[in-house]
């Protein structure tokens, strides 16, 4: 429990001091708790720019607050608009940046100057803007709130060929300097989408309604080429978000000379990897999967009751194809090793898949881990808790959190927890680390789900209080996967990795198990108060599918993730 006792919330070791109205001086975002090493050399990986075909790019994280809102509506939050500041000599910016008002400043925006190596494929990749055009003022904003000075909101207008990427902000209505901010070659953007809402202002005095948009490229995952900028997307008076066109960089050539080689790669993995926390009443811990292999599990077909037993490496499986059914893994016939259910924590490792995201300019980390089981479930309704039997158990259960690492300096800047079918993201910091820059995984009891703090999280409807329990708490069960590791897949590296051979296997890692619900939902209803029984066959519709029918869990290379990017 020592290292549960030595938790630091990063919120608690970095609460940013508050700027006064009148303050301009630079602001500087969230720092990790301890430095960052010096990477092994070797690419361009953590150079400070990358370029991208006809451009070069750098990373721009100190900034100079313009305007900070707090919406009268309590159930809003605020945000601060800022311009990037210390700009190298030669690069252009592409817009200013917006942060939420109730998280640490965490951001960048990226600067952009044409490549001397490479030469214009056509007409130059950047070019000033012809004009701006005026998007909204804050004035009617400020009336009822008492600000002290109006805001401008300014669109670039871009020559012909050319997309702006981004908006300024002034303090006054005189419109930007031409030379404040750059356009790029329509064929070196690519389509993004707004995601997630910063600000939302409706002034009672006015018919307008301003909004501010986070972007990110709409093509993501291991090809994908877009390249978000870090700056923010703005509307005034539109009712739907549908026919917004926002746009990105695009890495045309997919040059990804910036992502790490395998030292760095390890490194990175010795530097961040996580402390991952298994619940203090797991029983159904993880292991490696060689020793899930040489303690019984066995190969079944259709034609093949008795199941064959696996080799350490795997190399009896039947490698590539796709999940058509005909063969499965499963516990062996021999009743003396159904134990190995129970895991293995001391020969448990993480299994990391390392590719690029975002265009080449961040490297994820995707770190896999294996249980020989997925317990049952228990469903909580209100103040009850209802054991469900056998519901959720299943043979060969993968999970996965990935670290993404930002390639302008090696530094982590989110971790993805995986949760059942979905997850989330959450910044560097909002994260618990335990020691250094390693954060905390909690592994919720029985199902294995990744969370970032202990606590109950209900799988279903937190509002209504209905769903699938998942507990997270610390322990002494703990895998330190900065230590305990194998890279097993990175495509960019070629030759570098070599694919183990049970990873080949792209069918379902234990059998396919149908429950009962409808007779088990049925029971529960009977021993339900009264009151309870006439609106529970409603709220069991937002139950979670895992009541019905759990199907046989397929390996990391059959995950959506694995060539896509991160569902959230």
């Amino acid at each position: 429990m020592e290292l549960l006792n030595s938790f630091r919330s990063s919120k608690a070791r970095e609460k940013e001091k508050e700027k006064e109205p009148g303050n301009n001086a630079p602001s500087e975002p969230f720092s990790l708790p301890s430095p960052i090493p010096e990477w092994p050399q070797g690419g361009d990986f953590a150079k400070g720019k990358i370029q991208v075909g006809e451009l070069e790019l750098v990373k721009i994280a100190k900034f100079q607050k313009i305007w900070s809102c707090s919406p009268q509506n309590r159930n809003e939050n605020g945000a601060t608009f800022y311009k990037p500041v210390g700009v190298p000599n030669g690069f252009s910016l592409l817009g200013h940046y917006c942060h939420p008002n109730n998280k640490t400043l965490h951001g960048f925006v990226l600067a952009a100057r044409a490549s001397t190596s490479v030469k214009p494929l056509a007409d130059p990749p950047l070019q000033k803007p012809i004009g701006y055009t005026h998007i909204w003022k804050s004035s009617s904003y400020i009336e009822e709130t008492g600000e002290e000075s109006n805001v401008y909101f300014w669109a670039p207008l871009p020559p012909e060929g050319y997309q702006a990427m981004g908006f300024l902000v002034t303090k006054g209505p005189d419109k930007p300097l031409l030379d404040e901010i750059a356009c790029l070659r329509s064929d070196l953007t690519d389509r993004s989408e707004v995601r997630g809402l910063i600000l939302n202002i409706q002034p009672r005095s006015s018919d307008v309604t301003f909004r501010v948009w986070n972007t990110r490229p709409s093509h993501r995952g291991m090809q994908g080429k877009g390249i978000p900028t870090g700056a923010f997307f703005c509307s005034a008076n539109q009712e739907c978000i549908d026919d917004l066109l926002p746009v990105c960089l695009k890495n045309v050539n997919f040059d990804l000379h910036a992502m790490p080689n395998l030292k760095q790669i390890n490194a990175l993995i010795q530097h961040y990897g996580p402390m991952v926390f298994f619940h203090p009443k797991e029983t159904f811990l993880p292991s490696s999967v060689s020793w899930f292999f040489k303690n019984g599990a066995a190969l079944y077909t259709r034609e093949n009751s008795i199941g064959e037993p696996i080799d350490p490496d795997g190399s009896n499986l039947p490698a590539q194809g796709h999940n058509d059914g005909q063969y499965w893994i499963n516990l062996p016939n021999d009743k003396s090793k159904k134990n190995l259910i129970f895991g293995n924590l001391d020969s448990g490792e993480l299994y990391c898949h390392v590719k690029p995201a975002l265009g080449g300019t961040f490297t994820d980390i995707v770190m896999w881990v294996f249980c020989p089981f997925n317990g049952p479930g228990t469903l909580k309704i209100g103040i009850m808790n209802i054991p469900l039997g056998k519901i959720g158990q299943h043979i060969g259960d993968w999970e996965h959190f990935t670290l993404r690492i930002n390639n302008f300096d090696g530094v982590l800047w989110s971790i993805y927890y995986s949760q059942h079918s979905g997850g989330i993201w959450v910044d560097t910091p909002e994260l618990e680390f335990v020691t250094g820059n390693k954060a905390a995984v909690y592994s919720s009891k029985y199902g294995h789900a990744s969370y970032p703090r202990a606590g109950l999280y209900l799988q279903g409807s937190q509002k209504l209080g209905i769903g699938i329990r998942n507990d997270a708490a610390g322990s002494d069960f703990v895998l330190d996967s900065s230590m305990k590791y194998q890279i097993v897949a990175a495509e960019f590296l070629g030759d570098d990795v070599a694919e183990p051979h049970w990873l080949q296997f792209m069918r379902e890692w234990g059998p396919t198990v149908i429950y009962r619900s409808r007779i088990e939902a049925d029971r529960m209803i009977r021993h339900l108060p009264c009151k309870m029984r006439c609106s529970l066959e409603n709220l069991l519709n937002k139950l979670p599918c895992e009541l019905c029918k759990e199907e046989g869990p397929t390996g990391p290379k059959e995950k959506n993730n694995w060539f896509g990017d991160e569902r959230c």
